[in-house]
């Protein structure tokens, strides 16, 4: 009985541990997974495999058709035809006439191929761009991806060295806190004194709080888009201090190789194509259809597959081809192409408008860039000088030479300086990441 329970125990916890496994992901894995796993990629790349199909839709017009079809009819009353009186010596009168037989069967093989229809044609080469477009998107929606694991990626980073320097500081704290106890015990310290450190580090627990709740949720959410398990924990590997970009940032005019570009020159194309499509509704048809038929008339049903002199079957058989010339439809395709002419001009518009926008942001990014990598490199040396002179303060409070007020505001200049630091050394992570998702080296995560 007590092997089966510690059998029992440890299948447990071994589940347990499994289900808690570990997975160490560095920037480039994680937009890597991202890219291969997310949701959002998925379903673009289930689109582009349904372009595909429509495609194989559009190609199916100009391919020929070939139908088989058979016909049973059993005339329960055979059909009475009128016939003048003339073919039996009774003119100016009609006699009803029984014609046919009552059973009746057909069987035949139909091929249609459309020879020449443009409208068909073009349906084509719309569908292949739309393909095109489908296959561009799929890289945008992975190019967007890439930028939002990274930012998020970071922001982890730094919330991360964030909780460990609040750890730091609380350590710091519990020293003078300790000191300061003593000094109260021997008659040397104030109460109050004593009263502010509690406070000063109760707060350092409350921050500390709210960063590791922050930081719970940065990793679930780098979870929800990597499609990890919630169960499992993730250890990011890479530092908040990597370099991103492999160059300086120069500056950029031509933006035509941005993705959101190809896209609208993409849709351009498609805008064009499909005034063309409308167009080609002018333009006449040419069809081909032949027929292969046999039918079988019989009076018995029992000697129905008899092939006999009484009983025979029928051969027949056509080919014929069909022109259609379209004249006059009431102006639809003249609406229709005036309507493909508009969103032609509407995406021209979009065009050059993005073009601009693009050179302005790039402008800014770059601007960012230099500002918050000034920053943190001022920021570092604030750290630095922030330390330096919190030390001196704790070591003249413990020789009495300091009060507990210069003491606490030293303490809250480190605070806000590591605060400021990080707040710099993130938005420097951004500006990097924003010139790459303009200049294109976003693709260098994951490819």
């Amino acid at each position: 009985m007590n092997r089966i329970f510690l059998s029992t125990v440890i299948l447990f916890c071994s589940a347990f541990i499994f289900a808690q496994e570990n997975k160490t992901l560095s920037l480039r894995q994680s937009v890597q997974i991202a890219v291969e796993e997310n949701i959002n990629i998925k379903t673009a790349r289930i689109d582009r495999e349904k372009s595909q199909h429509k495609k194989a839709e559009a190609i199916s017009a100009i391919i020929p058709k070939i139908n088989i079809g058979a016909n049973f009819q059993d005339n329960l009353v055979i059909p009475t035809t009128m016939l003048p009186g003339e073919i039996i010596g009774k003119p100016g009168t009609t006699v009803p006439v029984q014609m046919g037989t009552q059973f009746n069967t057909s069987a035949n093989a139909t091929v249609s191929w459309a020879l020449y229809n443009q409208t068909a044609l073009t349906a084509i080469e719309l569908s292949k761009k739309v393909t095109n477009l489908n296959d561009l998107s799929i890289e945008k929606t992975s190019e967007e991806l890439a930028a939002e694991v990274a930012r998020l990626y970071f922001l982890a980073v730094t919330t991360s060295q964030q909780k460990d320097l609040i750890e730091e500081n609380i350590t710091r704290t519990k020293r003078i806190q300790n000191i300061t106890k003593m000094l109260v015990d021997n008659g040397m310290g104030k109460q109050v004194d004593y009263d502010r450190v509690s406070i000063n580090l109760e707060n350092y627990y409350t921050q500390l709080s709210n960063v590791e709740a922050g930081l719970e949720q940065q990793h679930n959410m780098i979870k929800y888009l990597l499609n990890i398990p919630l169960a499992n924990n993730i250890i990011l590997t890479d530092t908040s201090e990597i370099w991103l970009l492999q160059n300086l940032p120069a500056i950029v005019f031509d933006f035509s190789n941005h993705i959101d570009i190809q896209l609208l020159e993409s849709q351009q194309e498609i805008n064009r194509t499909n005034r063309k499509l409308v167009n080609s509704g002018y333009i006449p048809t040419i069809s081909f259809t032949g027929q292969y038929a046999y039918q079988g008339m019989r009076k018995e049903f029992r000697n129905y597959f008899n092939n006999s002199s009484e009983n025979k079957w029928f051969g027949s058989s056509y080919i014929g081809f069909g022109l259609s010339i379209p004249v006059f439809d009431g102006l639809e395709k003249r609406a229709k192409s005036q309507q493909a002419k508009m969103e032609i001009q509407k995406t021209k518009a979009l065009l050059l408008d993005k073009k601009e926008k693009f050179t302005a942001d790039y402008q800014n990014a770059v601007n960012n860039y230099q500002n918050n990598k000034a920053n943190v490199e001022r920021q570092k040396q604030n750290i630095a000088l922030a330390e330096r002179v919190s030390e001196e303060t704790a070591l003249k409070f413990r020789e009495g030479l300091a009060t507990m007020t210069v003491l606490l505001q030293d303490e809250m200049s480190l605070s806000s300086a590591q605060a400021n630091y990080l707040t710099a050394l993130y938005n420097y992570r951004e500006a990097e990441i924003k010139i790459m998702a303009l200049n294109g080296e976003i693709r260098n995560l994951y490819k």
